[in-house]
């Protein structure tokens, strides 16, 4: 399927590794000239060569933290100004601590917010003037704990929950310019599984690295976890006009495992 994309401008969040890196890839391969951002300046470059092999459109990758405004705002515009255009945009940000309630302290709330809310809302706020000069689109990349709750998880489970608000939102108030998603992932084989699932192998919880990997997929129904890049095809779905009447939906993307 052809999803029309090339040409297109796209900028993704925290994207030099895992889910994000995983869209952005797929959109480079459909043609879109690619912005991400990352912390350190290895994965910013190893991002940037990875990119630059998958697809004929341009590249820009640049180190931000996405817990600063100025900083979200800044890789915006450099975007605007390499590109000359931006059509897309997917907010994606790493994971905050686990732990249950009672040993979450004042200061992990107030991180996870700005990490998972307000850096959804400085990127939208930034980028919504050039997403509208052509109509474009949003997709927030949460989790499956925005649905039903995952154990030792409750950052996650009650601030992702804000994105889903937010996203519902601004599909109302932004539309008919602007399409706005989430995308609803569960377990995935990034970087950060895999190396979770190595470490257990080494302290003896498993045989190897595939008896991990099953252990992970025990409750989905497909029976295993997801490809990154299968996630990344549907972000690259949901950015396409292909997708040109799905707007303010939360799209799970988790094998079957999520009964609600």
């Amino acid at each position: 399927m052809d999803l029309q994309l090339e040409g297109n401008a796209a900028l993704c969040t925290a994207a030099t590794s895992g889910l994000g890196l995983a869209s952005a890839e797929a959109l480079a391969r459909e043609g879109c000239d690619v912005a991400v951002c990352g912390t350190t300046d290895d994965h910013v470059e190893e991002a940037r060569e990875h990119l630059q092999s998958v697809g004929d459109g341009d590249v820009l990758a640049v180190q931000a933290d996405i817990t600063d405004p100025d900083a979200v705002e800044a890789f915006v515009e450099a975007t605007v100004e390499e590109f000359g255009r931006l059509d897309h945009v997917v907010t994606s940000a790493g994971g905050p601590p686990s732990g249950p309630f009672t040993e979450t302290t004042e200061r992990d709330w107030y991180q996870a917010y700005d990490l998972l809310v307000m850096s959804y809302v400085w990127t939208t706020r930034a980028a919504l003037p050039h997403l509208r000069d052509g109509g474009g689109s949003i997709v927030a990349i949460t989790s499956r704990s925005v649905r039903e709750v995952i154990d030792d998880l409750v950052l996650s489970n009650s601030v992702r929950r804000a994105v889903i608000g937010l996203v519902k939102t601004q599909a109302r108030e932004f539309a008919p310019e602007v399409r706005v998603n989430a995308v609803l992932p569960g377990a995935h084989e990034t970087s950060r599984i895999q190396e979770l699932v190595e470490a257990a192998v080494e302290r003896g919880e498993y045989d190897d690295y595939e008896a991990g990997l099953a252990d992970w997929a025990e409750d989905v129904p497909l029976e295993r976890i997801g490809d990154p890049r299968e996630l990344g095809d549907v972000v690259a779905f949901l950015a396409s006009e292909r997708a040109s009447y799905v707007t303010g939906a939360g799209v799970p993307i988790d094998g079957g495992s999520m009964r609600s």
